[in-house]
């Protein structure tokens, strides 16, 4: 095996994969960096140039080929950059992380500093581009404001030494004339002036190895810069870590050498957290401990998130420092830490992402011009700030996680002040030659333990690195190098710690996880196939057994794609490997079970403080302590004389035949050949386990959305498929989240009706249409170049506003009768509002809304109305507005797209929604109320001066006239949320004043939605039951015109009919038909049923306790039913028969009864049942209002129920002498075993608190 093959063979195992110099090519010369995007009118010594790899080693391996582009971008993210002497020269560090196609990560750290130009043709060109801009701006600064402009152009395409060597003879004389200029800023003369440009080493690593790839880098800069050669050359040091240092095996510490030194670095082993260097006690610090909580919130939401700084490696450190946070979840979307300058068109991704940009030190937020504003979280580094989307959920227990991360902190010594972490300088002990003799002294004696003797050759190492007391070439004293590996140690067993503290918290959110993750599909290949269309967690019983203030955080989380991934890597689990993480993740969770023995509802659980934070550092602090293996040391390579000669100041140029490939070492070889045996066990187990490699592979691409490696490519070609991708992507994702939209609907109303089992009401949905809200902001901001405010939707809709060049007229106005209304049913009227309508109002709403609250009440309108997608479709019809907002590129500008867009969104006006209605509970609305009688008689409403008082969630209207001589009334009031009853009544006056009411409709002249209040009764004096005043139970209707106000379309109606619908009850028109008595029990009994399993649900999964109360088949239709069993009646001329008039003889004889028994000397005692009944009829027929016999009869179920006397009234009415008389031996009432069951099934309902709507209680005190 050659030395090739062996490098390409072991690339898995070693420390590093790559070596490589990026800087200036002297070959082409300077060619400028268009994509720094910077002006002209800098001077060249300030400007951004392309810089290109150098070199690299070796030339490319089989798993991890190189991406010189990448890389060349990503060392120097604003390309080239140049500096006199004058100028600050200090090195910069920074690092960066790459993902391939197959998902895998490499980390780059990068080490910049200047080298002084030594190239005549650089420095001829740097020369006659500042002599061209000072001509530029001489000029520029003489002539007018139209000629500059024009004047002012430069070339940007072709390298400098081509413009250099185009110059005209005739500007020799203004070039010459510059020369007065040059003293000025900017300007260069290389006679009095030294120039330096930037150049970068990188080393490129598998894991990431922060700490010992910066020693590593920092010494070969060190060895560069000395006054004394190094003692190997460079190659052999370049050599021994790309191919004679392995990765340290998990669990273990590895020590290599670099030039200064050793080196020392560890990997964590089984059960411990993943590998993460990054300090996060400098994200901390640079954030503060409540800015890093809630850009981990967001984060975890899968907002944008975009981070700015003026330093490459803050931006890796708060990038690197929350992904880490997740464990056990993994980011899935755009991950670009460091964004370079010609990957700027990145920030116009419609997409959830993570990016950091560089800007200039002071820069202003308003400087940046960003098309996606709704739901970013913009990380101000450099001034702590965090400035996070609107309408942001707490992070579960968050004032609780923030105090113990700052005693975490503080522990270490970093201390919050104004919500910046400082800490406090400390000054060491010096070390001196005579403190390590004594220790030495101490350890012969045998006077140290394990953890003094671990220091003691921790100080023999820093001793005969840099010399007791002496100067290191470094600078550095021993107490220094001390100090510097003591704050090392003490960041990672920071980071461990703060790790730690987060995956308790998950581990505490989502211990029981396992239990409600769906197996549903036989095999791997039937899951793939039907992954969209299948569900594989219960969210809905997860959440109804979290605590109430974490629903609404984890309502959304449990939409984001890393949590579907995680749960996808537990459903396949059963085929496939489980993922690593996940798999420590579920270890953790088995071992804590193990341990925790308390059984109390996690809805009730306290916050825990992780108690094993100081165990779970001493692991890596041992490793650190000591090193477990030690790597071959850098040794003298085959290389011709000559080369590698030492030159201060100057990296040299490598030896390219060493380092391509690596030597024949037997070490070496045995390594290499003991991992290709290794790997060849594996690769065989996967072949042994049959096509789950393959599997695994697919199950991985499935994941993934786009190619990371394509989102590195600035070509042309390439930004144009991105941005392809992202249009497919954005289609994709709104088939998917419409989708979802209607299943979780159409189950919510299964539930409503009784077919399914109960769900958390409103709660998922809400999450759902603020998905909904965030993708069409993503959609509409994508390659949007024109905007007002922070959102792109709602600047179009101002946009499409302007151009229509409407001022509102009295026809537009909701409380106008003019074109724009249409008729519905018999006299009713609604307005049919249109995209600017409901843009005005959203305008008007008294809120306080941003652009962005704006734009999303004006989508919950919209789909509440089911015409989101016709607005939308209004929108995009103005062609001509839309490339003057738009690239493009864009995806409005996707004709094909867009259309299949707004087809998916039009699939959500098949069910119902109140999204505005439930959302905006303070606005003012606008309500119609008709009031429809039955036609043969609807004569008589022009004698009846009727009033109505509607109710819903939110409150009433109060009592309302009807003007004379019509049927309808218009009113505004604040919200009423869902309509649930209407009080009908009349006042009495006139000869015929009296009408028979078919129905009453309600109609909301916002949102377009219609209520029907059945009735189907008589309302005056002397006709059916006397009544002057009903309640009435609405159910809601769809929006339409529907020409019999009867019919619904979409969803079927989400309260049940009422029971006063028309049922052959009209007055002396009908009778009522019998019902069997075991039909009325079983009735009775499931209206018992209905309201036992209304109070078992969570509050907030509860429906309207009115239907089940006093609606068709609740529980007064069903009593009324047991009561009129057998019931002997006096049918002459057919008059109807009312259980009232039964309830009220009975009270008349109880109290005559007591009459005697007072006169006898017997009363009956105070509270008893027949006291209690008599007080509350009585009270009843006292009441002012003239509710007629059924409404007394539904108050008195009502109140009885409420106040638990029902069971002991209706008990007490069977065993009366009027029940013999007034009922057939085989009635119910008087059968005492269907008494008692009726009494055992009223007294089950005394256990629940039951409040009473006050439409139905009204004008009864008691």
């Amino acid at each position: 095996m050659n030395g090739s093959a062996a490098a390409a063979g072991a690339a898995s195992c070693r420390f590093a994969h790559y070596f490589a110099v990026c800087g200036v090519d002297t070959d082409t010369g300077l060619e400028p960096d268009e994509g720094a995007g910077e002006a002209f009118e800098q001077s060249p010594i300030q400007r951004s140039f392309k810089s290109k790899v150098l070199v690299h080693y070796p030339q490319t391996t089989d798993r991890n080929p190189f991406n010189k582009d990448a890389v060349n971008m990503l060392c120097m993210p604003k390309g080239l950059s140049f500096r006199l002497q004058t100028d600050r020269l200090d090195p910069q560090f920074h690092s960066f992380t790459m993902s391939s196609d197959d998902g895998t990560s490499s980390y780059g750290f990068v080490l910049t500093f200047y080298e002084e130009v030594t190239s005549a043709q650089i420095i001829t060109a740097m020369q006659t581009l500042c002599q061209m801009h000072h001509v530029e701006q001489h000029s520029a600064s003489s002539a007018s404001p139209s000629s500059s402009s024009s004047s002012s152009s430069s070339p940007s395409t072709s390298s400098m030494d081509s413009l250099a060597s185009s110059l005209d003879e005739s500007n020799a004389e203004s070039l010459a004339g510059a020369s007065s200029c040059l003293g000025c800023v900017g300007s260069f003369d290389p006679a009095q002036d030294t120039l330096y440009v930037s150049k970068a080493i990188c080393l490129l690593t598998p894991l990431p190895f922060l700490q010992a790839s910066r020693q590593f880098l920092s010494q070969l800069h060190q060895a560069v810069t000395s006054h004394t050669a190094p003692p190997l050359p460079l190659e052999s040091y370049i050599h021994n870590i790309l191919y004679e240092v392995p990765l340290p095996p998990p669990g273990r510490s590895l020590k290599f050498h670099g030039v200064q030194g050793p080196i020392v670095c560890q990997r964590p082993g089984a059960g411990e957290l993943p590998m993460g260097e990054y300090p996060l006690g400098e994200a901390f610090s640079l954030l503060g401990v409540d800015n890093m909580v809630q850009l981990l919130t967001c984060a975890l939401l899968e907002t944008q998130v975009l981070l700015c700084s003026h330093d490459y490696q803050r931006l890796m450190t708060v990038a690197e420092g929350i992904t880490t946070l997740l464990f056990p979840f993994q980011w899935q979307h755009i991950y670009l830490p460091i964004v370079p300058a010609p990957l700027h068109h990145l920030l116009d991704a419609p997409v959830p992402f993570l990016m950091g940009i560089q800007w200039r030190e002071g820069a202003q937020r308003s400087s940046l011009h960003l098309p996606h504003e709704a739901n970013l979280c913009f990380v101000d580094i450099d001034n702590h700030h965090v400035e996070a989307p609107e309408d942001l959920p707490m992070f579960p227990d968050q004032v609780e996680l923030i105090q113990e991360l700052g005693d975490v902190l503080q522990h270490f010594g970093l201390r919050s002040h104004d919500g910046v972490i400082t800490k406090p300088k400390t000054h060491s002990t010096k070390l001196s030659s005579l403190v390590l003799e004594d220790l030495m002294e101490d350890s012969r004696n045998g006077n140290l333990g394990g953890e003094e003797l671990a220091v003691l050759e921790r100080l023999q190492a820093l001793a005969q690195r840099c010399g007791v007391g002496k100067m290191s070439d470094g600078g550095k004293t021993l107490e220094h190098v001390f100090e510097e590996e003591e704050e090392k140690l003490n960041a990672a067993k920071l980071n461990i710690q703060l790790r730690e503290v987060f995956a308790a918290r998950f581990a505490a959110m989502f211990g029981r996880y396992e239990d409600f993750v769906i197996h549903s599909a036989l095999d791997f290949d039937s899951w793939l196939s039907n992954r969209e269309g299948t569900c594989s967690f219960d969210k809905g019983s997860f959440l109804s057994v979290q605590p109430a203030t974490h629903i609404r955080f984890l309502s959304r989380f449990l939409e984001t794609a890393m949590f579907s991934s995680f749960v996808d890597g537990k459903a396949v689990s059963r085929w496939v490997d489980r993922d690593p993480l996940q798999q420590l993740f579920d270890s953790r969770l088995e071992r804590e079970r193990l341990y925790d023995t308390d059984e109390e509802d996690s809805r009730n659980r306290g916050y825990a403080t992780h108690t094993s934070l100081y165990e779970s550092a001493q692991a890596i602090e041992r490793r650190l302590l000591k090193a477990d293996h030690t790597a071959i040391h850098p040794h003298l390579l085959d290389m011709r004389i000559g080369q590698g000669r030492h030159q201060q100041g100057y990296f040299p140029k490598l030896q390219a035949d060493v380092l391509a490939q690596g030597q024949n070492n037997k070490k070496w070889s045995s390594r290499v050949t003991a991992s290709r045996k290794a790997e060849h066990k594996r690769s065989a187990a996967t072949e042994h386990s049959g096509a789950d490699g393959e599997q695994r592979q697919k199950h991985t691409f499935a994941r993934k959305n786009l190619c990371q490696s394509k989102l590195l490519d600035p070509t042309p070609q390439a930004v144009s498929q991105t941005h392809k991708e992202f249009v497919y992507g954005l289609l994709s994702e709104c088939r998917l989240k419409t989708k979802r939209m209607l299943m979780e609907r159409m189950g919510k109303e299964s539930v409503e009706l009784g077919q399914g089992e109960a769900n958390i009401t409103g709660l998922l949905e809400n999450t759902l249409i603020h998905g909904l809200c965030d993708l069409l902001e993503r959609t509409w901001g994508h390659g949007l170049q024109l905007k007002q405010g922070k959102s792109a939707l709602w600047s179009h809709l101002l946009h499409y506003q302007a151009a229509q060049g409407k001022t509102e007229t009295p026809a537009d106005s909701p409380r106008s009768n003019g074109s724009d209304q249409q008729t519905f049913g018999v006299g009713a009227v609604f307005l049919k509002g249109s995209l600017i309508q409901d843009m005005r109002f959203i305008q008007t709403m008294s809120e306080g809304l941003s652009e962005v609250g704006q734009a999303r009440a004006w989508i919950h309108l919209a789909l509440e109305k089911k015409m989101l997608s016709q607005h939308l479709k209004e929108l995009v019809t103005n062609q001509e507005l839309l490339r003057q907002l738009y690239k493009p590129h864009a995806f409005l500008l996707c004709e094909e797209e867009r259309e299949q867009f707004l087809f998916h969104l039009l699939s959500l006006n098949t069910v119902d929604y109140l999204c505005f209605t439930q959302v905006f509970t303070s606005i003012s609305i606008p309500y119609r109320v008709v009031i429809i009688p039955m036609k043969k008689l609807s004569i008589a409403m022009a004698t009846v001066n009727p009033w109505v008082c509607v109710s819903g969630e939110l409150g009433d209207s109060g009592l309302r006239q009807i003007p004379k001589n019509t049927q309808e009334i218009f009113f505004q009031c604040k919200n009423l949320g869902r309509l649930s009853t209407l009080e009908l009544g009349q006042e009495n006056s006139g000869l015929l004043a009296k009408c028979l009411i078919d129905c009453v409709m309600v109609y909301n002249e916002i949102t377009g939605h219609t209520y029907k209040f059945p009735c189907g009764r008589w309302l005056g004096k002397g006709v059916g039951d006397g009544s002057l005043e009903r309640v009435l139970l609405g159910q809601l209707m769809s929006p339409g015109g529907e020409e019999d106000s009867g019919r619904w379309t979409g969803t079927p109606p989400e309260l049940a009919s009422p029971s006063q619908s028309v049922r052959t009850v009209l007055g002396s028109f009908g009778i009522r038909s019998r019902m069997l008595p075991v039909e009325v029990q079983e009735d009775l009994r499931e209206a018992a049923n209905n309201l036992v399993k209304h109070f078992h649900k969570p509050e907030q999964e509860r429906g309207n306790l009115t239907v089940l109360l006093c609606g068709e088949g609740g529980l007064v239709t069903s009593l009324e039913n047991f009561l009129l069993d057998g019931f002997k009646s006096n049918r002459l001329f057919q008059r109807n028969v009312f259980v009232w008039d039964f309830v009220e003889k009975a009270v008349a004889s109880m109290e005559t009864a007591d009459q005697m028994g007072d006169m006898l000397g017997s009363t009956l005692t105070e509270g008893s049942p027949c006291d209690s009944l008599c007080n509350y009829v009585n009270a009843i027929n006292a009441s002012p209002r003239n509710i007629g016999k059924e409404g007394k009869f539904q108050l008195f179920i009502c109140l009885g129920l409420r106040d638990r006397l029902l069971s002991q009234w209706l008990s007490l009415l069977a065993e009366l002498p009027l029940t013999a008389r007034s009922y057939d031996e085989g009635a119910l009432l008087r059968d005492r075993a269907a008494v008692l069951s009726l009494s055992r099934i009223l007294h089950t309902l005394n256990e629940f608190t039951i409040s009473l709507e006050t439409a139905l209680i009204k004008g009864v005190h008691l």
